[in-house]
C-alpha cells in the first residue's frame, strides 16, 4: 500500500458504465459511457441497462486507466457502488470490482453511491465548509443530510415517495418533451411565466419531501383541456407550464432546507446529484447562504450525473481513514444512507 493512495472507482448503479482514476485526492480520469438506447422507451429498461454494463465495463476501466497513466498494477484500492440503483446493475459493477481487487491482492472498498453524490463536493477547488446541510436530488433519490464530519452525517428528511428528478421526468413526458424530461422542462421554463398556473406545493412534517402530487397535479390540469383546447394550451402556453411546475418543485426542495438551517444554526449548504444542475435551484440555495454567511457548494456540471469521479472520491476518503469491505460484498439495491 502506498502512502499516497491510487483509488479507481467503478460506478454502475443505473444507466451509465462509468471508471474513474484518483490519486493522493486529485483526480486524473473520469469516463462515463452513458446507455442512450433508453431514451425509445421514455425511462431506464433495467434489463438492457445491466446487459450494456457487461458489455462497456472493461473497455470503460481500460481507458480510465490510460487516461490517467496508471498502470493496473499501481492501484492501492479498488471502490465500487454497491447501492442503491438497479440490482443488475450494481452487481455487474460489484462483481467486475470484486475480481480485479481479489487479481490484484488490494482491498475492495464498497461505496454508497449517495454518499458518492456528497463527495463530488469535494472534487473542487473548495472543499464544503463543516458543518453543512447536503440536498441530494436526482432522477432517483431526495435527501437533506446534516454533514457534521467528514465521516458523520445524520438524515434529516426523504422524500416520501417519487424522486424530484423523477417527477420531472414524468412531467417532461406528460409534455411531450421526451427523457430525461428535467433539462428539458427548465429550457422551456427559461422563456416561461412561473405564476401562469399555480400547482400546489407539498409540506410535510419535519424535512421530508413528497413529489407525487405535483406530479399528479399536472396531469390533471392538462386532463381538464380536451381535444384542440389541449393542442393550443400545449402550443401557446408550454413554456409557461413548464416554469410554473418548475417554480412549485424549486419551492418545495428549498424550504426545507432553509428551515433546517435556520432551526439548527447550520449556514453552510450543499447540493448534489443531476437535478442540482437547475441553475433556479442552485440560484435558491446559493441565496440563503449568502443572506447567511455561509459558504455555498455545489458539484460541477460533469459531476453532478452519476459518474464514477464522485465514487473514486468516497473510496479515497475510507482509503485514508484505513477502511475497506469484506470480498463478501454484494449488491444491495435498496441500499439506505442512513
Amino acid at each position: 500500500m502506498t502512502e499516497k493512495g491510487i483509488i479507481l472507482g467503478i460506478e454502475s448503479s443505473c444507466d451509465d458504465t462509468a471508471a474513474a482514476v484518483i490519486k493522493s485526492g486529485r483526480l486524473l480520469s473520469n469516463i462515463v459511457s452513458t446507455q442512450n438506447e433508453h431514451a425509445l422507451f421514455g425511462g431506464v429498461v433495467p434489463e438492457i441497462a445491466s446487459r450494456s454494463h457487461q458489455r462497456l465495463i472493461v473497455p470503460v476501466v481500460e481507458q480510465a486507466l490510460e487516461d490517467a497513466r496508471i498502470d493496473r498494477t499501481d492501484l492501492d484500492a479498488v471502490a465500487v457502488t454497491y447501492g442503491p440503483g438497479l440490482a443488475g446493475s450494481l452487481l455487474v459493477g460489484v462483481s467486475f470490482a470484486k475480481a480485479l481487487a481479489l487479481g490484484l491482492g488490494v482491498p475492495i472498498i464498497g461505496v454508497n453511491h449517495l454518499d458518492g453524490h456528497i463527495a463530488s463536493l469535494f472534487l473542487g477547488e473548495q472543499a464544503p465548509v463543516l458543518p453543512y446541510l447536503c440536498l441530494i436530488v436526482s432522477g432517483g433519490h431526495t435527501q437533506l443530510m446534516h454533514v457534521e464530519k467528514e465521516d458523520s452525517m445524520v438524515l434529516l428528511g426523504k422524500t416520501r415517495d417519487d424522486a424530484a428528478g423523477e417527477a420531472f421526468d414524468k412531467v417532461g413526458k406528460l409534455l411531450e418533451l421526451g427523457f430525461p424530461g428535467g433539462p428539458r422542462i427548465e429550457e422551456k421554463a427559461d422563456s416561461g411565466n412561473p405564476t401562469f398556473h399555480h400547482f400546489p406545493r407539498t409540506r410535510l412534517p419535519g424535512y421530508d419531501y413528497s413529489f407525487s402530487g405535483i406530479k399528479t397535479n399536472v396531469l390533471y390540469y392538462l386532463n381538464s383541456f380536451k381535444g384542440l383546447a389541449r393542442t393550443e394550451l400545449l402550443k401557446n402556453h408550454l413554456d409557461d407550464i413548464c416554469a410554473s411546475f418548475q417554480q412549485s418543485v424549486i419551492d418545495m426542495l428549498v424550504e426545507p432546507v432553509e428551515r433546517a438551517s435556520r432551526k439548527l444554526g447550520v449556514v453552510n449548504i450543499g447540493v448534489v446529484g443531476g437535478v442540482s444542475a437547475n441553475v433556479m435551484l442552485r440560484s435558491r440555495l446559493k441565496e440563503i447562504c449568502t443572506d447567511r454567511g455561509g459558504v455555498f457548494n455545489v458539484a460541477a456540471i460533469e459531476f453532478s450525473t452519476d459518474n464514477a469521479a464522485m465514487i473514486a472520491m468516497a473510496g479515497y476518503q475510507k482509503f485514508v481513514r484505513g477502511e475497506s469491505s469484506s470480498l463478501t460484498l454484494s449488491a444491495e439495491p435498496s441500499l439506505s444512507i442512513a
